[in-house]
């Protein structure tokens, strides 16, 4: 007798569903048919290989023509978001050569600035410092100084001060710090006694830079302040930066001449540590937001950070945390470090 063989289905019709992973497994065995996926996606490829290249060669980059090499190296990091966009990219291409390449520049910067994604703080420290960039057309001086103060710094500097707002600011921080010094735009709030308070000429012309040394209980700690000149980025001129540029390299001959071991640069210097124009002072000191800090510590824009051109530098002292603090009617984010002055 014949017999009839029928195969149930879950709906009582059609086929059986796609066993999971088989879709996927399908586009695979596709792509590795298509003889075209190493030929599509070239201008894609090559993209991610120039990225590439700039961030490993951004030193070999010349300044000479609008300053191109340290204007790069101010935003470097954010030359990893071409890494998604060309990814995108790729994928509608359908192209292996461009996604290899593509891998290859995520490589890099992760590589460069990977560490500085993650936070690096840790416990210790008998010194906190903090500056900030008041903003010489800042609304709220009292209501900046008091928001600063609240971080609980040993010893605040801060830049930028309109000759007619220092009486705001010290009347705010006075109940915080019983010493402070202030030479032209710049000043220092501290918990311990200042002495030798200077100017230092940076070259402007007026005085955007000091040095005082601060009394702490585990001994003398020299303190520099320093607001350089502003940079400016302009089509007929690219990264104006000479003047900031020379200011920097007369900075950095005063550090180089300071004889106390433990030194601390505070201060805004309108620029980021990768800038190769400030190299006479990242090369006699080390970012604490490098060292231990969380995250990038970008801060500049206030309102959306994209460079951090405000800094705390270090020589002779153990970083233990950098941070940035909240924001306040400033156009820059205060910023503040723990150190360790002991061994």
């Amino acid at each position: 007798m014949a017999q009839a063989y029928m195969t149930e289905t879950g709906n009582g019709g059609g086929s059986e569903p796609e066993p999971s992973g088989s879709g996927l497994r399908r586009r695979i065995a596709e792509w590795r048919r298509d003889r075209g996926i190493w030929r599509r996606g070239i201008v894609t490829a090559a993209l991610a290989a120039l990225v590439s290249l700039v961030m490993i060669f951004h030193a070999e980059l010349p300044n000479d023509v609008g300053n191109l090499g340290s204007l790069t190296e101010t935003f470097l990091p954010w030359l990893g978001l071409a890494v998604p966009l060309l990814l995108v990219a790729a994928v509608i291409r359908k192209s292996a050569t461009a996604l290899l390449s593509i891998a290859l520049t995520a490589a890099v910067w992760v590589n460069l600035f990977g560490g500085l994604v993650t936070d690096k703080s840790g416990t210790g420290g008998d010194l906190t410092i903090a500056t900030h960039n008041v903003d010489a057309a800042n609304p709220d001086p009292r209501g900046t100084a008091e928001s600063v103060a609240a971080a609980g710094a040993d010893v605040l500097a801060l830049t930028e001060l309109k000759a007619g707002a220092v009486p705001a600011y010290e009347k705010a921080l006075e109940p915080t710090y019983k010493y402070h010094a202030v030479e032209g735009t710049v000043g220092v709030w501290s918990k311990y006694p200042l002495t030798s308070s200077r100017p230092v000429d940076i070259k402007m012309g007026w005085t955007r830079a000091m040095r005082v040394t601060v009394k702490t209980p585990a001994g003398d700690v020299a303190a520099f302040v320093a607001h350089l000149p502003s940079v400016r980025v302009k089509l007929n001129a690219g990264f104006t930066a000479n003047q900031r540029d020379n200011s920097a390299d007369a900075l950095g001959a005063a550090l180089a001449a300071e004889p106390l071991k433990r030194v601390v640069l505070l201060g805004d210097l309108n620029g980021t540590v990768n800038d190769r124009s400030l190299s006479e002072i990242t090369s006699q000191l080390r970012s604490t937001q490098g060292a231990a800090g969380d995250g990038f510590g970008f801060t500049w824009p206030a309102r959306f950070p994209m460079a951090r051109i405000d800094q705390i530098l270090v020589r002779g002292v153990t970083p233990k945390a950098s941070w940035t603090l909240p924001r306040t009617d400033s156009d820059h984010l205060p910023i503040a470090a723990r150190v360790a002055l002991t061994p």
